[in-house]
């Protein structure tokens, strides 16, 4: 059996989005500015806990599940529209009561900081975005939504239940790519992404599912492409860290550049011997690399 995690952080709060969505937003602790971590697709906000571990001298940290995910609702009519994960952005800014934080996004996470930062401009202080899903694309047009594509179809296939939280522990830790991550990042998605299946949908009361359904996870891969995510750059007014791992199969070092040109003050980062998963692989690395960046601005405290 995995380690269970040293200890659980405090139930979420709520806040709910002018959409109808209710969110599940984390207070993770620490001590210094506000930071707000974003998940990736099909995670949750739990999964940064061992990244935490490692910022919680020089921040506040706080963690949002987006939409669909985790122990928050899902979208009205289950439309993932990736402008709604910049509105759960926002509103866990400002249910919070955070001004001007930080913040750190993994992956689809790293969009929504953006999209969220694009609409409001100045929300945010400075924003570390580790490999977000932005595309480039040609000025003034916009790609499609793409139902069809090859993260979709591994989604619908995706295996949703198993008999208990250990068991998916190791069915997870068995394959690529959950079995590059942190072995507490994983147990954490394990306690955290998943609930138990309730008995009149039946289940016995020990099956587990997860929490981001299968078909959800799939709507918001097909929607990724048609994010305004990219021509949105323009206007996002804080400075802005672009990270990815140099192994990466995904958001690598053409892909941030073209996104850094088109941002008002940017830098580009390959993080060394991790993947698309790097803050979930390497957490202690990954966070040395947030504080190096955000200390870049002059007031950020050191680790």
């Amino acid at each position: 059996m995995p380690p269970p995690p040293p200890s659980r952080s405090p139930g979420p709060a709520r806040g709910g989005t002018d959409d109808g969505v209710d969110l599940a937003i984390y207070d993770l602790g620490g001590t210094g500015p506000d930071l707000l971590l974003v998940h990736a697709t099909g995670f949750c906000a739990e999964v940064f806990v061992p990244l935490v571990r490692s910022l919680s001298t020089s921040f506040r940290c706080w963690g949002v599940d987006l939409r669909g995910h985790g122990r928050s609702g899902r979208p009205p009519g289950g439309t993932y529209d990736w402008s709604g994960f910049g509105t759960d952005v926002l509103t866990a800014v400002d249910s919070a009561g955070l001004d001007r934080p930080y913040g750190v996004g993994h992956s689809c996470g790293g969009a929504a900081l953006l999209l969220a930062e694009a609409r409001r401009p100045g929300v945010f202080h400075s924003l570390y975005c580790f490999e977000p899903v932005v595309f480039p694309v040609a000025e003034g047009s916009r790609l499609s939504v793409m139902e069809d594509n090859p993260l979709s179809r591994g989604a619908h296939r995706r295996r949703e239940s198993f008999p208990s939280a250990e068991e998916a522990f190791w069915s997870f830790a068995s394959k690529p790519p959950f079995a590059d991550l942190d072995p507490e990042a994983l147990w954490w998605y394990v306690q955290s992404g998943f609930e138990i299946v309730p008995a009149d949908e039946g289940g016995d009361g020990q099956t587990v599912r997860l929490r981001c359904r299968r078909d959800d996870e799939a709507a918001v891969y097909a929607q990724a492409t048609a994010s305004t995510a990219f021509t949105d750059l323009t206007r996002v007014t804080c400075p802005v860290r672009l990270a990815c791992g140099q192994f990466t199969d995904s958001f690598g070092p053409s892909v941030l550049e073209a996104d850094a040109a088109r941002l008002r003050r940017s830098s580009v980062e390959i993080i060394r011997d991790v993947g698309h998963f790097g803050p979930l692989q390497a957490p202690a690395v990954v966070a040395a690399s947030v504080v190096e960046a955000f200390g870049h601005e002059g007031d950020a405290p050191s680790p």
